[in-house]
C-alpha cells in the first residue's frame, strides 16, 4: 500500500470514528430525553393523584363542619394545615411557594392581588362571570404529613381552597345562596399539588350535603 492509499484509508478510518461517536452521542442523548420525559410523566402523574388525595381530604374535615354558610367568608381552616395561612414554604426541590400569591392566581390569574372586576373576568377556567368562585385557603401542607402516623412516600405539598359554587346565579360569591334558590347548599374545592420538575396539576369540584353525607356533584381536571 503507498502512501496515497494509507492517507486515503486513514481518512475514511477517521471519518468512520466520528460518525460512529455521533451516532453514540444520538443515542445517550435519546435514552437520556427520555429518562427525563418519563420522569416528568410520573411526576405529573403523582401530582395529579396528589391534588385529588388533597380535595378528599379536604371534603373529610368539611363533614365536621357543623355551618357551611361561613365557608366562602374563609375564616375556617382544615386540621391539615402546616402553620400561618401565609408566606412561603420550601418544596422539597428547594423551590419556594408562596401560599397567598397562589390564592392569588387561582382567583384572577394575578400573584400580586385581585380587584373585584379581575376575579368578575370570564376566562376559560373561570367562565361565570360574577358567580367566579373567590377562593379561600382551607388546608395546605406535605402529602406525606397528611395523615398521622400514615407513611406517605410523596415529596408533593398541597393547597386546597374553598368556595361558593359557580353554578350560582345570583352574582355573590361572598356568600351561599338563599335556601331553595340555584346552587343553595353547593360548594367548590380547588385542590392544587406542586412537585419535583415543575409538577403542578390543579382539580375542582363541586360537593353538597345531605345530613352527615357529602355528594360530588362536578369534577374536572384544569391542568
Amino acid at each position: 500500500m503507498d502512501r496515497r492509499e494509507r492517507g486515503t484509508a486513514l481518512v475514511v478510518v477517521l471519518i468512520a470514528m466520528v460518525l460512529m461517536s455521533a451516532v453514540g452521542i444520538t443515542l445517550v442523548l435519546s435514552t437520556s430525553a427520555e429518562t427525563r420525559i418519563a420522569g416528568n410523566f410520573r411526576s405529573a402523574q403523582e401530582a395529579l393523584y396528589a391534588a385529588e388525595a388533597g380535595a378528599n381530604r379536604a371534603i373529610a374535615d368539611l363533614r365536621s363542619v357543623p355551618d357551611w354558610s361561613l365557608l366562602p367568608g374563609g375564616t375556617i381552616l382544615s386540621s391539615f394545615a402546616d402553620g400561618a395561612p401565609s408566606g412561603t414554604r420550601q418544596l422539597d426541590d428547594g423551590s419556594m411557594l408562596d401560599l397567598v400569591q397562589t390564592v392569588n392566581l387561582a382567583n384572577c390569574e394575578k400573584p400580586a392581588g385581585c380587584t373585584d372586576s379581575e376575579m368578575n373576568a370570564s376566562t376559560e377556567d373561570r367562565p361565570w362571570g360574577a358567580n367566579n368562585p373567590r377562593w379561600k385557603l382551607f388546608a395546605y401542607g406535605r402529602i406525606r404529613e397528611m395523615l398521622a402516623g400514615t407513611v406517605i412516600d410523596s415529596p408533593h405539598y398541597v393547597v386546597v381552597m374553598v368556595g361558593d359554587d359557580p353554578g350560582e346565579t345570583d352574582n355573590d360569591p361572598s356568600q351561599d345562596g338563599a335556601a331553595g334558590s340555584s346552587g343553595a347548599g353547593v360548594f367548590a374545592v380547588r385542590s392544587e399539588a406542586f412537585g419535583p420538575s415543575s409538577a403542578h396539576k390543579v382539580v375542582e369540584l363541586t360537593f353538597t350535603r345531605s345530613g352527615a353525607a357529602v355528594r360530588l356533584l362536578s369534577w374536572r381536571e384544569l391542568r
